[in-house]
């Protein structure tokens, strides 16, 4: 089968990892777009704006020429007649810059003067109120005003006096530039200050960057040995959170690290002498002719091969304690308890050990449950060692107890012996690695109650040392958090 070569960074389908998004570019993708966004608002109200002012502004203008032809309307003839202001009208055609048409007439347009052809309001016109439209007057864009009032007086016999109608229209070419020019500025204006504004974004938003760069530089810098903290100085309140995670799992990596080097201490001290005494006596038993004798150094061999093994189980077992995933569940204590016990009784028995177990009762006379956070294994882990301790030091006929109690918001889980006990000057280091107290007469490697103290400390309780029954022996007990309260023992 051919061999198959991987690209560096990258999988078998030969493409290159996914880079994460620039924080930088994001805000300025999001940012800018928007900016424009607002621009292109802020540049539509303004032309709506500038239209309706210079709609209000001419349409005034045109509202006055309707005024001014309106004053000059007569009917004392019994007709319609006018006298057009026609300097007004000159000076009107200026400032509209083309020319101006008008149209005066009654409603039924049997009395009309001026411009017959112009377009009529597309409205019914209310008396009083004038009416402004834009129309197309011989292909010419112009607002046409239109203004509707009573008659004084019936014109030509009529029964009753009528409306007159009043139109004046100019072209839109002046008020359309006008408009023009200023939405024009106002577009001007508005780029100017929106190239202000994205350049200050952008010297915004790398400045504020800045410190994540000093971070990142930081962090490079560091030899792969430091597993030193984060700091936070400098840094933005908004990126705290995630340094506040980086540390915990710094912590978390230095803690198996430091673990790892304690195990392979602990491993280097405690079986150098173990193996040199084992690589003694296996040399000595090659050189001895006598088969008693070398019978005897195989079972002296055996016995100190038995107690490598142990001590080697042990620490395997304190490395775990250290370091192993910790997976809680709920665990009925006094129910574990009795099954832990009752698989130590034959030992017990062995060594002449009586071995009893005690749980609080509840109101029917059972044993109540006592329920923690726990994880089995562990917490049996810890029980035998303090069991195997408890028989071994024990002399026979000794008792051997196993006692849960309850104490909120904790359990207690204890071995109480009437063996020698530990003095009382030296209680404060029990726990310690490889501590064994003055009295001990049992071969040992000081690590069982290392282990147990160090799964208590795992599960959020701690290491208790005191007195057994009646002064003697020795109490050492686990107290740990009820179910209830585990979670926030452990985050503690």
């Amino acid at each position: 089968m051919a061999r198959r070569w991987l690209p560096w960074g990258g999988d078998s389908s030969g493409q290159r990892p996914r880079r994460g998004r620039s924080f930088r570019r994001t805000l300025l993708a999001v940012l800018l777009p928007g900016l424009l966004a607002v621009v292109a608002g802020e540049v539509w109200l303004t032309w709506r704006t500038a239209v309706d002012a210079a709609d209000a502004a001419y349409d005034r203008s045109l509202l006055g020429a309707i005024k001014s032809i309106d004053a000059n309307i007569s009917t004392e003839s019994g007709g319609l007649s006018i006298e057009l202001p026609y300097r007004m009208l000159e000076f009107f055609e200026l400032t509209a810059s083309g020319p101006v048409q008008y149209r005066v007439a009654t409603e039924d347009d049997l009395v009309e003067i001026g411009n017959a052809d112009l377009p009529r309001p597309a409205e019914a016109l209310v008396t009083g109120q004038p009416y402004f439209a834009d129309a197309e007057y011989f292909g010419i864009p112009v607002r046409v005003a239109s203004y509707a009032r009573m008659l004084d007086r019936p014109l030509g016999g009529q029964a009753v006096a009528q409306r007159v109608v009043i139109q004046v229209a100019e072209p839109l070419t002046l008020r359309s530039h006008f408009t023009r020019r200023l939405v024009a500025q106002a577009l001007t204006r508005d780029l100017v200050l929106v190239s202000a504004a994205g350049l200050l974004l952008v010297v915004g938003v790398s400045w504020t960057l800045r410190p994540l760069g000093r971070l990142r530089s930081e962090v490079l810098s560091r030899s792969p040995q430091d597993l030193r903290p984060i700091a936070l100085r400098d840094v933005p309140t908004d990126v705290q959170p995630l340094i506040d995670a980086i540390n915990h799992h710094v912590e978390r990596n230095r803690a198996l690290v430091e673990a790892r080097r304690r195990f392979v201490d602990d491993a280097s001290h405690q079986l150098r002498t173990p193996l040199a005494t084992l690589t003694t006596q296996l040399a000595y038993a090659l050189r001895e002719p006598d088969p008693e004798r070398l019978r005897d150094a195989l079972a002296a061999l055996k016995v100190q091969l038995d107690e490598t093994v142990r001590q080697t189980n042990q620490m395997l077992m304190l490395a775990r304690a250290d370091s192993a995933e910790l997976r809680l569940e709920p665990l009925d204590l006094v129910d574990f308890a009795a099954g832990v016990t009752r698989a130590w009784w034959p030992q017990a028995r062995d060594q002449g050990i009586d071995l009893g177990f005690e749980a609080p009762e509840g109101p029917a006379g059972a044993e109540e449950p006592i329920v923690v956070a726990a994880q089995g294994g562990l917490l049996k882990e810890a029980l035998s060692n303090l069991l195997d301790n408890a028989i071994r030091y024990t002399p026979g006929g000794g008792h051997v107890t196993v006692r849960v109690s309850l104490q909120p918001p904790q359990a207690r889980l204890a071995v109480v012996d009437d063996g020698p006990g530990i003095p009382r000057d030296e209680r404060g280091r029990a726990g310690e690695r490889f501590f064994r107290a003055s009295n001990a007469t049992q071969s040992g490697s000081g690590i069982g109650l290392a282990i147990v103290r160090s799964i208590a400390e795992r599960h959020g309780g701690r290491l208790e040392i005191g007195d057994g029954a009646a002064g003697r022996g020795l109490e050492v007990a686990l107290l740990l958090p009820l179910a209830s309260h585990a979670t926030a023992a452990i985050a503690g």
